[in-house]
């Protein structure tokens, strides 16, 4: 973990690519490309972009320490078992996908007929979401005082 918080973002952004060529090599090349667009294109750089524009930002101490690491640690080796015992236990012939698999046009498909209605619920609530932060970005701005004009 570094103490700058930069180089974690950037490191993010490593980690979001290696998934993507995991996608890649797994032939999901929309999945991959949503990947790079939603993730490393997005959340990295609003973190960055989150940085850069906080001020003060040097002032602020990471540390590595946790308290619940105790409590963690068997958490996480139960969740490794569990994991390891699965994969055992999966079959792992992959029949080729073959050239006429279209793994785009196929969510493509799916996304415009039998999912339609979640799909335009995302949308509407990703509307809300982006109207509701220009709403709270907004600087209200005062007006300035009037004299009060003598009354006759």
């Amino acid at each position: 973990m570094s103490r700058n918080i930069v180089y974690s973002a950037l490191s993010l952004m490593a980690s979001f690519l290696g998934v993507a060529g995991l996608y890649v090599m797994l032939d999901a090349d929309f999945v991959a490309g949503v990947q790079v667009l939603i993730y490393v294109g997005g959340v990295v750089v609003l973190t960055l972009f989150a940085v850069m524009l906080t001020h003060h930002i040097a002032d602020i101490r990471v540390s590595n320490r946790s308290v619940t690491v105790p409590v963690a640690l068997p958490i996480v080796a139960a969740a490794f078992v569990i994991l390891v015992a699965a994969l055992a236990r999966a079959p792992w012939y992959r029949e080729g996908a073959g050239a006429s698999f279209r793994s785009t046009e196929a969510i493509g498909d799916l996304l415009l007929s039998r999912y339609l209605l979640p799909f335009e619920l995302a949308s509407i609530v990703l509307l809300a979401v982006l109207v509701g932060a220009v709403v709270l970005s907004r600087k209200e701005v005062a007006e300035p005082d009037r004299p009060k004009e003598p009354q006759s």
